[in-house]
């Protein structure tokens, strides 16, 4: 394959890695962001003693999530194991936060 047909390949395919890196870039930026305000709200409700149940499941809701997104394109184990653990976690967290604020 000659570079005129690389080339003629990648413009068809109409993606832009300058766009795709920005992407990316902001997705980590957005995950530092999510993770250190989880951090700050559950021990703000430590100190003043409020449930952070909500907050958990999404925080785990989000882990299991991203482990699954992970897992489909590998097929690596670690990330499947993740994404049905974490999940089973949200799910316990959501029970929980349910249960108590229907008490």
């Amino acid at each position: 394959m000659n570079r005129d047909e690389i080339l003629q390949r990648s413009r068809a395919e109409k993606e832009d890695e300058g766009n795709t890196f920005l992407e990316n870039r902001g997705r980590r930026f957005g995950v530092v962001g999510f993770c250190a305000m989880y951090i700050l709200l559950v021990v703000f409700n430590f100190a003043t003693g409020q449930s952070s149940y909500a907050l958990h499941a999404l925080f785990w809701g989000y882990t299991a999530l991203d482990a699954w997104g992970k897992y489909r394109p590998s097929r690596r184990k670690v990330f499947l194991t993740t994404a049905v653990m974490a999940g089973f976690a949200s799910l316990c967290f959501l029970t929980c936060h349910v249960l108590e604020v229907l008490r």
